[in-house]
């Protein structure tokens, strides 16, 4: 008898095939860059090769809503660094470290802290040198990023998207610059806190959270550009929306992030100094609420990668800008505005690469070697950071024409008010019979007899 070797059953083959062909395909909506579906801003940083039609063909507000999510998914990553940090028993937080004194007839708790950290708190550059810096930027911050805001939002009839993220970078740096005073007063007064512990938290609060707010509004300010030179011709509604929706989603995740600086006690009293710092010393038993992983997901959540986004956003542009100079007349344009990108770029990587990169350094050797002498370059680091705030308003404001003829047209009509005030004053004096009126709704004085 001839041996027939067995038939493969068809039903098995016929029940593969099916579930191969219905299997789903949930990655074709996110790769596609064609009319169907739209690519986010990030897709098109990464892929600057895509052709026009594709990209007048795509749906701005689908990428809006992927920004968000990434926003948000940004902030649960903080938030659960953080928890995990408030766990850690090997890390010993972000400021020195107080040793505390045993004494039970004090009717408060004193630290001592080792031979360096007493020489930075009582040295020339906490006490001099860091409110220096902190006056000059308080000085130069406070009026321009006022009045930048106060033209965005009384000048400015269109509120174009890049009107909304410099109007919010503007009110992050004002509201960064204006507990500036406290901060002097407390290094003046040789690191001697004594507004109470509640005062303290809200300004380390918002020294940070408005430190990092800024640099994601400069982040969205630098994609925006980009967006808005690969399209030129998209100008919608839906595009303000958007940045509306942006904005609020990242003074959201700020205000989540600071939490736990609000959950740590800021203020330790040196009996050996006889001074209260304010966040410059942590004890060693507040391990629970420790920061360690706290500032290193800010150091890279809300730094490194909105740093390398701005860095490629802005590559991208000058590779642009540098291949569509053709006409000679519009080259200089091109130029200048090359010239001003690059300059825009490096003043944001030298502000805040060089604070966060000794932020890491700082935790790593606490964390391995219980100790560290970073410190000092750190906060210095950390002061400089802050001129930004003073120089934003001068790179991404007054440098604009439209800027600069809004708040000069608004200085003008305020001196015109008044000097016709003064003359209907003048008038009313000389000729008392007469009765004058000013209406400020028009730019006429109105004499009545």
């Amino acid at each position: 008898s001839r041996h027939v070797p067995p038939q493969r059953s068809k039903p098995n083959v016929r029940l593969r095939g099916d579930l191969t062909a219905a299997r789903p395909r949930p990655l074709a909506g996110i790769c596609e860059t064609g009319s169907r579906r739209s690519s986010s801003p990030v897709q098109l940083l990464a892929a600057g090769s895509v052709s026009a039609a594709e990209r007048s063909a795509s749906r701005p507000e689908m990428g809006g809503r992927r920004w968000l999510q990434l926003l948000f998914l940004c902030a649960a990553l903080v938030a659960a660094s953080a928890s995990v940090g408030s766990t850690s028993n090997r890390t010993k937080g972000r400021s020195f470290i107080g040793q505390k004194v045993e004494n039970k007839n004090a009717s408060v708790e004193s630290y001592t802290v080792d031979a360096f950290a007493k020489n930075i708190l009582t040295g020339k550059l906490t006490t001099v040198f860091l409110p220096v810096v902190y006056i000059t930027v308080f000085l130069i911050g406070l009026p321009s990023n006022a009045m930048a805001l106060w033209v965005f939002f009384f000048r400015t009839k269109k509120k174009h998207p890049a009107v909304i993220y410099m109007a919010n970078l503007a009110l992050a740096d004002l509201l960064f610059v204006f507990w500036f005073p406290l901060k002097i007063a407390y290094h003046i007064n040789g690191n001697n806190w004594i507004y109470g512990e509640g005062l303290c938290k809200v300004l380390v609060g918002f020294f940070y959270g408005n430190m990092y707010c800024s640099i994601l509004f400069m982040t969205c300010l630098s994609v925006q550009r980009y967006w808005v030179i690969v399209n030129p011709i998209l100008h919608s509604r839906k595009k303000s929306e958007t940045a509306l929706g942006v904005s609020i989603a990242i003074w959201i995740v700020i205000l989540l992030s600071t939490i736990p600086l609000y959950l740590v006690d800021q203020t330790v009293y040196i009996s050996s100094l006889n001074i209260t710092t304010c966040h410059d010393v942590l004890p060693q038993h507040v391990l629970a609420h420790d920061m360690f992983n706290y500032f290193l997901s800010l150091a890279i959540g809300v730094f490194l990668f909105p740093a390398i986004l701005t860095a490629v956003a802005y590559i991208l542009m000058i590779k642009t800008l540098n291949a569509s100079i053709t006409d000679v007349s519009i080259g200089k344009k091109r130029k200048r505005a090359i010239k001003l990108i690059i300059a825009v770029l490096s003043i944001y990587l030298i502000c805040f690469i060089p604070s966060n990169i000794l932020l890491v350094v700082h935790y790593s050797l606490i964390r391995n070697h219980g100790q560290s002498r970073v410190y000092a370059s750190y906060i210095t680091a950390l002061c400089l950071s802050t001129l930004n705030s003073g120089i934003d308003p001068f790179i991404y404001y007054f440098v604009s024409k439209d800027f600069r003829d809004n708040l000069k047209n608004a200085f003008l009509c305020r001196s015109e008010r008044t000097a016709k005030r003064m003359q209907v004053s003048l008038s009313s004096s000389r000729y008392p019979k007469k009765f004058n009126s000013y209406s400020s709704s028009s730019n006429t004085t109105k004499t009545t007899y």
